[in-house]
């Protein structure tokens, strides 16, 4: 039986009886943000705001985007991307990875990260605008492979190589691709090294 989103007491500053949120909105006050679904308008449009609203709030404090996504559109997910970015606080959701602060970009243990290059709906499309279509995606493909050779380090003739396939990586592998910079394991004995 399904049980919906889990519901949580959150008491709000100043406010003396605490109500019932949804887990998601509990989260989301401690600057914790999801994306696990494919990457369209209406989510990129749903994280936008709440990196945008979070960061006028408070910009001293980091944000944490926890990824479990299957890709989606290139539009949308460059627009996180940008707003990663300007906010700093498998396939677009590796791009959107890439994206988070050098450094604090991590992965779990059994996380899988692929990149490719960007797809398009040419079979729909008739003839002058298949042109104008590969035209575009060949634009898209030269930014986003620019922005992994500047966020990765990674020569652009290795980043070029590995966007005509699907390169799928394990957390160590995309760590040693530079998409992340840490795995939680390694993460989690840092941090315990802090309190000893």
């Amino acid at each position: 039986m399904p049980i919906g989103v889990p519901k949580v007491p959150f008491r709000s500053p100043g406010e003396e009886d605490a109500s019932w949120v949804d887990v998601y909105n509990r989260l989301y006050r401690e600057r914790l943000l999801f994306l696990g679904q494919e990457v369209d308008s209406e989510i990129s449009n749903q994280l936008i705001g709440l990196m945008v609203y979070l960061s006028i709030e408070n910009d001293n404090n980091d944000l944490y985007l926890f990824i479990n996504s299957p890709g989606g559109w290139v539009i949308p997910g460059v627009a996180i991307y940008d707003t990663m970015q300007f906010v700093q606080a498998a396939s677009m959701g590796s791009f959107i990875l890439v994206g988070g602060e050098i450094t604090k970009r991590l992965a779990f243990p059994h996380a899988r990260v692929m990149i490719h290059q960007p797809a398009s709906s040419f079979y729909e499309a008739q003839t002058g605008e298949f042109i104008l279509e590969a035209e575009e995606l060949l634009k898209l493909r030269e930014t986003i492979t620019r922005v992994y050779v500047q966020r990765t380090d990674k020569p652009l003739w290795v980043v070029s190589e590995d966007m005509e396939r699907d390169v799928f990586m394990s957390a160590t592998e995309a760590q040693a691709h530079g998409i992340v910079d840490l795995v939680a394991v390694e993460y989690k004995i840092k941090i315990a090294s802090k309190f000893q």
